[in-house]
């Protein structure tokens, strides 16, 4: 991320998130996945398997009484009602076949008209950046008002004073996880873990605004077990990813500023690593 604001605060008047006591920025899982959710439904068109269950404007209910008139159960008494009590479980599986958020994340869809609980097999941690961030405010100017009583109260000059925060220059990791346990309850499949990593190398191109300046995936590694149980632990090889910071006395304003080395080695027998970026 270079000069631009990856993910404001609202309730800190949108600055960039940080961690108070380290300075190092933050990027939440919420975040990302909302990311992954817009590539995914603008890739597929919105379209079974691949809608998309939590996007903006979306009424969660009105997705559950879909899948009840899909499957020809009567939704009515279907409100309220616990795992077990009535046919949650059909709908449950419906909205996973058709949701690939659902599938892939999860999803709480007991409230309203039951359609169940989903526990997704993939999980992605908050992005912290490498080394802290420094926050910068600028004060902007639009030649514009929106009213007619705007105009009136600025005699004239329409000009409009804001401010704006960026982040100078950040680099932001994050680590996933995937359940094969999970994804053969949700039906996650091998397409669709393809089209994850698709969605985390290529979410950013697609995603353009000032407010979020240049932001990209400057590298993405797949470690893959070849047992269901895994060879070795999700931290042993994430630390096989090294990210070296430039020398203190020199501000980080680019990606060349940092040295990222992979120790593709030592890699567990039974683990085969996959550089998608970097």
């Amino acid at each position: 991320m270079r000069d631009g604001n990856p993910n404001g605060d609202p309730d800190a008047g949108n600055l960039p998130r940080v961690d108070p006591e380290t300075g190092e920025g933050l990027v939440t899982d919420v975040c990302l996945k909302r990311k992954v959710r817009n590539y995914v439904g603008m890739r597929h068109g919105e379209q079974p398997p691949y809608e998309i269950y939590v996007k903006e404007r979306a009424v969660l209910n009105q997705q559950h009484e879909r899948a009840y008139r899909a499957l020809g159960i009567n939704a009515e008494g279907a409100e309220g009602k616990r795992k077990g009590t009535d046919r949650s479980d059909e709908a449950r599986r419906w909205m996973c076949q058709n949701f690939f958020d659902v599938r892939t994340f999860g999803a709480v869809m007991s409230t309203g008209v039951n359609a169940g609980q989903v526990r997704g097999p993939v999980q992605i941690t908050f992005a912290r950046s490498v080394i802290p961030v420094v926050s910068l405010e600028h004060s902007i100017t639009r030649m514009a008002v929106a009213t007619e009583a705007e105009a009136e109260k600025q005699q004239g000059d329409n000009r409009t004073m804001g401010r704006k925060n960026t982040v100078a220059y950040g680099l932001y990791r994050a680590h996933g996880f995937v359940s094969a346990h999970l994804a053969q309850q949700t039906g996650f499949s091998g397409d669709d873990l393809e089209l994850l990593v698709e969605a985390l190398g290529s979410m950013f191109e697609h995603d353009r605004s000032a407010a979020r300046g240049e932001m990209a995936t400057r590298g993405l590694y797949v470690f893959r077990h070849d047992s269901a149980i895994g060879r070795a632990p999700a931290h042993a090889l994430f630390d096989r990813v090294r990210v070296t910071p430039p020398p203190s006395d020199r501000p980080a304003r680019r990606f060349d500023d940092f040295t990222v080395t992979v120790d593709e080695e030592g890699v567990p027998e039974g683990v085969t690593l996959r550089r998608v970026v970097g």
